[in-house]
Formats: structure tokens, C-alpha cells, sequence
């Protein structure tokens, strides 16, 4: 797949890049850069009730004990 920078240095996703990721119009993408290569991917959506039910939960496993058992895992 090819795809040209525009004057403003923007490019088109193809088609078949964007099906291939599940892309759409308004999804958020990211760009990560590894060993100078570009990686896009979508952007999955933040479900902040959903973290913050799941984070209140783990309290019980963060005291000095727990810490000093798994410390070598």
C-alpha cells in the first residue's frame, strides 16, 4: 500500500490499512515509533467506570508483604 504526503504533510489511509485495523470516521488512531518504523493502530476507548470498579479491587494485593513475595516474579 502507498500513499503520498500532502502539502500539509498529511496522508490518506487506504482502505484496505483501515479495514484492517476496524477504522472508521471520528476513531482516534496511534502512531508508536519502534527502531524507525511507524506503527498505527486504533485507538480502543477509555472505559473509566469500568476502571475505576476494577482498580478499587486491588487494593488488597499493594502492602510491603505482597510486594516482598512477588518482588523476583
Amino acid at each position: 500500500m502507498l500513499s503520498r504526503l500532502s502539502a500539509k504533510s498529511q496522508i490518506t489511509i487506504p482502505k484496505r490499512a483501515r479495514e484492517a485495523i476496524g477504522a472508521g470516521p471520528g476513531d482516534l488512531v496511534i502512531f508508536e515509533l519502534a527502531d524507525g518504523v511507524l506503527i498505527l493502530r486504533k485507538a480502543e476507548p477509555f472505559d473509566a467506570a469500568f476502571h475505576g470498579a476494577v482498580s478499587e479491587t486491588l487494593d488488597e494485593w499493594n502492602s510491603p508483604e505482597d510486594e516482598e513475595a512477588f518482588r523476583d516474579l
